[in-house]
Parts: C-alpha cells; sequence; structure tokens
C-alpha cells in the first residue's frame, strides 16, 4: 500500500490518486486529442474497481453522446479499455 492511500480518513471520502495521460484519435479533417484521467482508489469498494479512466471528450455526439471511460483493476486495464472506448465511435465536434 502506497504512503498516500494512509491519508484517507474514512473510505466514504474515497480519497484517490489521479494520473493524466493524451491519446490522439485520427481521423479526416484532423487528429482530436483525448486527455483522460485515471483515478486510483485508496480503498475501492470492490479490488477489481480500484482504478477508473475517464476521457475529458465526448464521442458520437450527434447521435446518442458517449463517455469513453474504463475500471479494472490495474491502471494498465483502466487506461486500455478508455483508449478502446475513444476509437469505438467519430468524434464529432463539439
Amino acid at each position: 500500500m502506497a504512503e498516500w492511500q494512509f491519508a484517507e480518513s474514512k473510505p466514504s471520502d474515497e480519497l484517490a490518486q489521479l494520473s493524466f495521460y493524451s491519446v490522439k484519435k485520427p481521423q479526416d479533417g484532423g487528429d482530436v486529442e483525448f486527455v483522460i484521467t485515471v483515478k486510483e482508489y485508496a480503498n475501492p469498494k470492490d479490488n477489481s474497481l480500484r482504478f477508473f479512466a475517464l476521457a475529458d471528450k465526448q464521442t458520437n455526439q450527434k447521435t446518442a453522446p458517449f463517455t469513453p471511460c474504463g475500471w479494472g483493476d490495474s491502471l494498465l486495464k483502466a487506461l486500455a479499455e478508455c483508449i478502446v472506448a475513444v476509437h469505438r465511435f467519430p468524434y464529432e465536434g463539439d
């Protein structure tokens, strides 16, 4: 357990450490950059959900807006799931 995780005084605080990543989605008209924030929870309710990744932009905005995300028991799993989700639908602008 990392030292920062001991700072949480009660589980309802849902203390999390944040990590930031960026990925470019190539499309007609130019690349679109997505910033992905990954949260590592100090004391998750389920250990398989320790990491949560969320993109800063939605895709498929004109049909059914979708915010790419991913869960996992490791940073790699959550981040990889989110990147796959970024590429699932086209980015259609703001």
